[in-house]
């Protein structure tokens, strides 16, 4: 009966995925190659030198990973809340300067898979933080604003489950 459970979950993380843009679906295994060391992400990703260039942004932007995924903050108290909030928030900025993430779904299928189901409490947050800065164009920043649900922004608990499938680049063969 578990095994049911959790291939239907599954089946809703692939569905959630293929509702991305195609836009998004790249960017998110792209960073998740990056995030997670998965590939080389340069030989993989880049198809010109503008894409190697954001590429080797990303890696220098994804170096507090490992320090975020070390630190998980009170949820009650105020305890190292500046430090991980602010690495968080940073990262996410460049996430979403990136304008390669068009909505909050994209941006929470993202971050639950580079920290894990842990980090769910804090990401509507680091999300709407990170997109009313004055590094996100005005447009981008009503876009992802608005696509953040108030079900989503004022969730009173969140599962503790963590990820089961972790999209991967395709190789598609020559026709």
């Amino acid at each position: 009966m578990t095994y049911v459970g959790t291939a239907t979950l599954t089946i809703s993380e692939l569905r959630e995925f293929a509702s991305f843009t195609s836009c998004e679906q790249r960017y998110i295994r792209r960073s998740l190659d990056i995030g997670l060391g998965r590939q080389d992400a340069f030989k993989l990703w880049a198809r010109n030198e503008a894409e190697a260039a954001s590429i080797r942004k990303q890696y220098v932007a994804y170096q507090d990973l490992k320090a975020l995924r070390g630190m998980r903050p009170d949820e009650i108290g105020f305890d190292d809340l500046e430090v991980f909030m602010g690495k968080l928030v940073r990262m996410a900025a460049f996430d979403l300067a990136q304008e390669r993430l068009t909505c909050f779904s994209a941006f929470r299928f993202l971050y639950e898979r580079l920290l894990g189901a842990w980090v769910r409490p804090w990401l509507p947050g680091a999300f709407c933080g990170a997109g009313a800065l004055p590094q996100i164009r005005p447009d981008r920043r009503k876009l992802l604003l608005h696509s953040i649900s108030e079900a989503a922004a004022t969730a009173p608990g969140w599962s503790e489950r963590e990820p089961s499938f972790y999209p991967e680049f395709i190789e598609q063969e020559a026709a």
